[in-house]
């Protein structure tokens, strides 16, 4: 079969543009709107996406001047969204710094059961001493001891997820006998940071265990995603930098003994379409126009640890900003938005307005037919396995990428045009269903 393209629906409320939500057509409420969201999944569903994902965070994003802030805790919400489809995964961003592995486990268990298999985990370790403050901390965790809390966090969750074998339920009324009790498998686990003793209290799902996605792209993000991550979403600006981030990750996922095929790479593409490459510039321009740039000093201020007050719009970025081995926060994100700056000399505004619609993924205007070629030359340089599709304006956005990008993809072959037999999320990004690691091979 010729390799196809994996499509993720990024949806963030109103667009990924920070101004989306002041266009005549957008709901500035659409955050909180159940009917928005099943829009949106049927319609990336219609265009047969792999998956749908969704961000999140243990703390309250942007001054409320800046755009819709709060979001509906993504579990939950796709809960109901799997209710509402029937093809398409479903991917929720949770975090290891702020949850205990047994509660997150049996929830995304119990969304990978009510789904039919369709459960992905966005594992993040959560940057930023906003979020540390909400739950007792005084500052962040180091970068390097949230990402040992999260591989051990990974652990006990994939013992939980095995606690039970697929046949312990056995149901026999005629005998009065439910469940085999010689099939449960407590982990009885004591680490650094969990000690966790039980089973889970959910049988094994259809998947096993859920679709295992991880975002960051710095030395400790990428040597986490080679060894647990199954789908990577990653920040590229340039064809030569996604070319490299792409070898560096297959290499290093086939270092630690994994199959290099079994981890998929999609960097985020921000698309906006017109039936021209002028209109499509005109539609992005129209977007950069509604940018209040009072709030964009402050955003990058603090991406770059800077104090208020420091930046200024019409000229650069300062000379000495730390290098990237000082930053504790968001590692990855820091450089890719420090040598963008640097390497288009752009000023502060223009940096601004660059990172207004995906804030370092790549932005792409263009016609319908130059956006597929965009994805194709990526996808068959050595660059990606699918993209991460962010919509700048939600719903239109998705919905010109659905009718007018996808049928383009599927004439040159590289996207299904029906779902098909495989029906687990795990099924259509080419994964096998993992073995229980209690059994022997012999019993498997």
């Amino acid at each position: 079969m010729t390799r196809q393209l994996h499509l993720n629906a990024f949806l963030m409320n109103t667009g990924h543009h920070e101004a989306s939500w002041r266009l005549p057509e957008s709901d500035p409420y659409a955050h909180v709107d159940l009917a928005h969201y099943v829009g949106l999944a049927r319609t990336a569903e219609r265009g047969t996406f792999d998956s749908l994902f969704l961000a999140d965070g243990p703390q309250l994003w942007n001054n409320l001047a800046q755009r819709p802030a709060g979001a509906l805790e993504p579990l939950t919400l796709l809960t109901a969204l799997a209710t509402a489809t029937e093809h398409i995964g479903l991917i929720a961003t949770a975090s290891t710094s702020y949850n205990s592995p047994y509660n997150l486990a049996r929830k995304f268990a119990s969304l990978d059961i009510i789904s039919g298999g369709r459960a992905g985990w966005n594992i993040v370790t959560t940057a930023g001493a906003e979020a540390a403050r909400n739950f007792g901390l005084d500052a962040e965790p180091a970068h390097a001891e949230r990402y040992a809390r999260a591989a051990e966090f990974l652990d006990v969750s994939l013992k939980l997820w095995d606690s039970w074998e697929d046949d312990a339920v056995v149901a026999d009324k005629a005998a009065g006998v439910w469940g085999d009790d010689s099939k449960i498998h407590p982990p009885r686990h004591k680490g650094t940071y969990f000690s966790v003793a039980g089973a889970l209290n959910v049988p094994r799902t259809p998947q096993g265990y859920p679709l295992l996605v991880q975002a960051g792209s710095s030395a400790d993000g990428k040597a986490f995603a080679a060894r647990y991550a199954e789908a990577v979403f990653t920040a590229q600006q340039t064809l030569a930098d996604a070319q490299e981030f792409y070898a560096d990750l297959k290499s290093l996922t086939g270092q630690a003994g994994r199959d290099p095929g079994h981890i998929k790479v999609l960097p985020g593409i921000v698309p906006v379409l017109g039936s021209t490459e002028a209109e499509a510039r005109a539609a992005e321009q129209l977007l950069e126009d509604h940018i209040v740039y009072d709030h964009g000093v402050g955003r990058l201020e603090s991406l770059l640890h800077l104090e208020p007050g420091t930046l200024e719009l019409d000229a650069p970025l300062p000379a000495g900003l730390a290098p990237e081995s000082a930053i504790e926060g968001a590692k990855s994100r820091y450089t890719l938005v420090v040598e963008l700056a640097r390497r288009e000399r752009l000023t502060v505004r223009q940096l601004i307005g660059r990172l207004g619609g995906g804030r370092g993924h790549l932005t792409f205007a263009g016609t319908p037919e130059q956006v597929a070629d965009q994805i194709e030359t990526w996808f068959t340089q050595g660059a990606a396995d699918g993209f991460n599709i962010m919509p700048a304006v939600l719903p239109s956005g998705l919905d010109a990428f659905v009718e007018h990008v996808v049928p383009l993809l599927r004439a040159r072959g590289l996207l299904r045009t029906e779902y098909g037999p495989r029906r687990t999320l795990r099924e259509r990004y080419g994964l096998p269903r993992p073995a229980n690691q209690y059994l022997t091979p012999a019993s498997v």
